[in-house]
């Protein structure tokens, strides 16, 4: 994965904050002339906080689109449409902090089910959990920020899958890892 620049991450985040601002408004979005690493398919989670609480995060896994419209889409997803939230309102904007994570292509962890604890770095990569039907995501600064180890972090994707801890060690589980690169306000 190519590396946006930080000047690429602070276009990337005024981009997300004047989504949500005009999604929360009801006004237009008018994105702005951006560099060609915009064109580019990325996966991108976009986390918004108040107060140091988490309002909403929701993303792309994939690099399904441009990673403008990625952007565009997270960050209206996270303001409006995360399902454990409210819609965040527009007295509440000035308080909103916004985090926007660029995601490398989810790969799937190799090997026996039993070692795959071994294969994690936590705060470097971020985890899928795939089986039964059912799918959860952890971003890699969630297990840092949460002081997990690796094995904690495979058993809190499970449960954010609604599965039960440690079924990470069942073959017909698939978990995938991925990095991030992360830009902040």
């Amino acid at each position: 994965m190519r590396l946006l620049s930080q000047e690429d991450g602070k276009q990337g985040l005024t981009l997300a904050r004047d989504v949500i601002r005009a999604v929360v408004q009801n006004d237009q979005i008018q994105p702005p002339s951006l560099p060609p690493v915009f064109s580019e398919k990325r996966g991108v989670f976009v986390t918004l906080k108040r107060d140091g609480e988490l309002r909403g995060c929701i993303g792309l896994p994939l690099p399904v689109m441009s990673l403008k419209d990625a952007i565009i889409e997270a960050a209206t997803s996270a303001a409006l449409h995360d399902p454990r939230f409210l819609p965040v309102r527009p007295p509440e904007l000035p308080s909103i902090d916004m985090e926007m994570t660029v995601l490398s292509i989810p790969e799937e962890i190799k090997g026996s089910p039993e070692e795959r604890h071994k294969h994690l770095i936590v705060g470097r990569h971020g985890l899928i959990i795939r089986g039964r039907g059912r799918s959860g995501l952890l971003l890699p600064q969630v297990a840092f920020e949460c002081q997990w180890n690796p094995i904690e972090f495979l058993d809190q994707t499970c449960r954010k899958a609604g599965l039960p801890p440690g079924c990470w060690r069942d073959e017909t589980i698939s978990v995938l890892i991925f990095e991030g690169q992360i830009f902040s306000e």
